[in-house]
């Protein structure tokens, strides 16, 4: 909160390419006196999402949300009446991005209701940082990130995981409750594994084995000088979580209804929730053209480097590592040289801190079996971990956009512009002295755009998980996607869990390529140069929300006289 008081004396003077002052005097008084109360609406918006906490534990009971679905109108009645008049396009799309939000609450709701229907609601306990701005998928509260703390604990955090731990078992018991009219049937016949994964997670923390990720990089944790207290805590979030998942799995025949939200519901949350321009059926076409695209030019960069030696994987993990370390090297050197990104140490760490290592075959999933050949592909797609870092060390002036959209609103822009980035950093010339190099970025770019289509058409109750799966794994080049891998399992699991979210690669890359466009075609009608740079700048500027809303803002900047 006391970020948001320090912000709004600053937000009459915020200055940049996509922060256009109002012409006049009065509307730039009215302008920053009504995005004042925006601001002030946006926080206690964010405090009211937040669930009771009842005997230390969240209150998703049928009662608890009834209670908040009946207080949601008045909300969305004190936003509607700002007065939105002289408000620059940045504040009109602060306006929306809050608007989508309420949206987003309304669908949980009303349709998604995941504490009442998804078991993986549940899992709390998670020993990564997600390399998007929250957690994928919906979750209870609180999130208990094991990340964030330090190892050994110190008293205070000993003392706040002991308490945050203490309430999983009573949490998972109230679970039981909430959802005992479920039918959703693939989220039970999946929704175990959620809580397997937690509890493998609480173990290797009781075993001093826990292998954690974030901006940082990889990190051991223990419980080395932990109280008898978080001992026990631990332990009994482990048993607890065990039993859930036994649970689930022994109740999951039970549930036998459709999972998907149904086309209906998935286009109206396309519209007003993730404010995405095309419709179900549009998706469909678009990730169907991607998918034909990478698997035609796929096999055309095949017949052009038909003379080149096949790339020679390196078995030994210490080569294997400094060979991906200079890979590493020669991407960061890329982006900045070509105006992707300024240079900066954080910027730089960040993408650094993500360098992975040897993967035996045996052990290996999808993504590993392109880095076994070279890592540059998955690294392209880490920028992630660049905009996580951007995120930490360079605030947005607005409040609003300083942090992470809630409902997994920032999919497009975060998932597309990754995957997007993949394509770019080739297309500047990332894989000109490797040819094989362009032949695994139209792998990847095919496994996305056949998981997104699998994904839609479980959405739409056509087909299960299962044979998403199947689908997914088929479409993906060179028999690298295994149907029954954790991973595909994983995938299409959060893709049912979080409706938009499994398009949102190639729909989220079909819009930068939308920016980039209006730019060129500004720049020509300008009789300007178009200057890469100075494009990308724009488009980060605008933060982390849908691309539509970065488009209306590009729209609405003057030309140069």
């Amino acid at each position: 909160m006391l970020r948001f008081a320090l912000i709004l004396a600053s937000l009459a003077t915020i200055g940049s390419p996509l922060h256009a002052a109002p012409t006049h005097a009065s509307d730039a008084t009215t302008s920053a006196g009504s995005h004042a109360q925006l601001v002030k609406l946006f926080a206690d918006w964010r405090a009211f999402n937040h669930p009771p906490i009842i005997n230390g534990r969240p209150d998703y009971g049928a009662k608890a949300m009834a209670q908040k679905a009946a207080r949601l109108p008045a909300f969305q009645r004190r936003l509607e009446r700002i007065d939105r008049t002289g408000w620059s396009a940045t504040q009109l799309g602060d306006y929306r991005l809050v608007e989508a939000e309420m949206n987003g609450l309304d669908f949980f709701l009303r349709v998604l209701r995941p504490w009442s229907r998804d078991p993986g609601f549940y899992q709390t306990v998670f020993a990564e940082m997600s390399d998007v701005p929250a957690h994928e998928g919906p979750s209870a509260e609180p999130n208990i990130d094991l990340y964030t703390f330090t190892y050994p604990l110190s008293p205070a955090d000993d003392a706040r995981l002991t308490q945050t731990l203490s309430a999983v078992p009573a949490m998972l018991a109230d679970a039981k409750v909430n959802l005992a009219s479920s039918q959703a049937r693939d989220l039970w016949a999946y929704g175990d594994r959620a809580f397997v994964e937690q509890a493998e997670a609480l173990a290797n923390l009781e075993a001093g084995t826990l292998v954690m990720n974030d901006l940082a990089g990889k990190r051991r944790a223990g419980l080395e000088g932990a109280t008898p207290a978080l001992r026990a805590a631990v332990h009994q979030a482990r048993l607890a979580s065990e039993e859930f998942a036994r649970w689930i799995k022994a109740e999951a025949p039970r549930r036998t209804g459709a999972s998907g939200v149904g086309k209906a519901n998935y286009d109206w949350y396309l519209k007003h929730v993730l404010l995405s321009p095309w419709t179900f059926d549009q998706q469909v076409t678009l990730l169907q053209r991607e998918l034909d695209r990478s698997l035609a030019s796929l096999r055309l960069e095949e017949l052009r480097n038909r003379a080149a030696p096949p790339i020679a994987e390196i078995a030994d993990p210490a080569e294997y590592r400094r060979f991906a370390e200079r890979r590493t090297a020669k991407l960061y050197a890329l982006l900045v040289d070509s105006g992707f990104i300024s240079d900066r140490p954080y910027f730089r760490s960040a993408l650094a801190a993500q360098t992975g290592g040897y993967v035996p075959p045996a052990e290996r999933n999808f993504f590993s079996h392109v880095t076994a050949l070279d890592p540059l592909p998955l690294l392209s797609h880490q920028t992630h971990w660049i905009e996580l870092a951007r995120l930490r060390h360079e605030p947005h002036p607005s409040p609003i956009r300083d942090l992470p959209p809630l409902f997994n609103i920032y999919a497009d822009r975060s998932e597309g512009f990754a995957t997007a980035m993949e394509e770019l950093v080739m297309q500047a010339g990332l894989y000109d002295d490797i040819p094989h190099g362009r032949e695994l970025v139209w792998v990847m770019l095919a496994n996305r755009a056949a998981r997104g289509l699998a994904s839609l058409r479980v959405q739409a109750n056509e087909i299960g998980l299962a044979e998403a799966g199947r689908f997914h794994a088929e479409w993906t080049p060179r028999g690298w996607s295994d149907a029954n891998s954790r991973l595909v399992g994983f995938e299409q699991l959060l893709y049912l869990r979080q409706p938009g979210y499994g398009p949102s690669y190639i729909i989220g890359k079909v819009q930068l390529d939308h920016l980039l466009a209006d730019a060129s075609h500004r720049a020509d009608a300008e009789h300007r140069p178009f200057v890469a740079r100075d494009a990308f700048a724009a488009i980060l500027a605008s933060g982390i929300v849908p691309p539509s809303l970065i488009a209306d803002e590009a729209a609405a900047v003057k030309p140069p006289q």
